[in-house]
């Protein structure tokens, strides 16, 4: 069972327990009109200390559908946060108003430290370059719905793959997986950090290559998964600047990808996909933004202990 439970990481649940979202994510895809009224009387609280627009609106829209309703703050100058109230008091005093709660924090950890404080659900919307499971969830559900499996597959991540939290995360759940390959594109100084290849790649024995080129690639993979140069964790503008255009994904690119070569991208994007890519149907990064808000559904309804 998964009531009462946090979604602070990825490890925080087993394969079997996210087995359980996903097939009722793909439920709610076939008819979402059966759970239009499956949340009448609860409260989703979304705490976002950073900007964002889909895992907010998702969460939101989410929590409208399945019939409950929605209080939070979209940026912590509009709350008491800009008073100097500690994440303690302020996850305390929501619990009295709110059944579950989303946060997104800049500071890695927060929502961990925040889940220790309150008994209701607390979900982890993005905590600095650390971890962003549900948008993890979103992009499973989206291979799942396009390839049927996230099995037997060849996944390419590419651009900023040191501070990009959704790559972080992918990776680390899809490592869980029999023969799943990674094509790591990224510059030198915008590698995956250490820390997950050691912990989790090698570890495991995932194989992996790293490159700094996509085409010669790109015909092999599966999956191509693209992010852009996050410039808010850039300390020194220039380093920023040399970088954020180092890789952009345009029609000549596509040339190179196979006719199942699905390009996913958790957005916003800047530069690093044209405009151009997205009416190739290859192109799936906003349906993949839709699957976003059928998966944020079921694990509301699983935390919630309503499925």
């Amino acid at each position: 069972m998964l009531k009462g439970r946090n979604l602070i990481d990825p490890s925080d649940f087993t394969r079997e327990e996210f087995r359980e979202i996903f097939d009722l994510a793909h439920q709610i895809v076939a008819n979402p009109e059966k759970f239009n009224k499956s949340c009448e009387g609860k409260i989703l609280a979304t705490l976002f200390y950073e900007p964002s627009t889909r895992t907010r609106f998702s969460f939101e829209s989410a929590m409208l559908r399945l019939g409950g309703q929605i209080i939070g703050f979209s940026e912590p100058n509009s709350s008491s946060v800009a008073k100097g109230e500690s994440i303690a008091d302020t996850i305390r005093t929501i619990e009295c108003y709110a059944d579950v709660a989303v946060m997104r924090h800049p500071k890695e950890g927060a929502p961990r430290v925040a889940s220790r404080y309150v008994k209701m659900p607390l979900i982890n919307a993005g905590d600095g370059g650390h971890q962003h499971p549900t948008q993890t969830l979103t992009d499973i559900l989206t291979i799942e719905r396009l390839k049927g499996s996230v099995e037997n597959r060849i996944y390419g991540f590419c651009g900023d793959l040191k501070f990009g939290r959704t790559v972080h995360s992918l990776i680390k759940f899809l490592s869980n997986y029999e023969g799943v390959r990674f094509i790591l594109i990224s510059p030198e100084e915008l590698r995956l950090p250490e820390y997950i290849r050691e912990e989790i790649l090698k570890k495991h024995h995932i194989p992996f290559q790293e490159v700094e080129k996509m085409e010669p690639y790109m015909g092999e993979l599966d999956f191509l998964y693209m992010t852009r140069v996050q410039r808010e964790r850039f300390f020194n503008e220039e380093d920023y600047i040399r970088l954020k255009d180092r890789f952009i994904l345009d029609r000549e690119k596509m040339q190179h990808a196979g006719k199942e070569t699905y390009i996913l991208h958790p957005l916003p994007r800047v530069n690093e996909i044209s405009p151009e890519v997205d009416d190739d149907p290859r192109a799936q990064y906003f349906s993949q933004a839709k699957n976003g808000m059928y998966v944020r559904m079921a694990l509301i309804l699983k935390l919630l202990g309503i499925y």
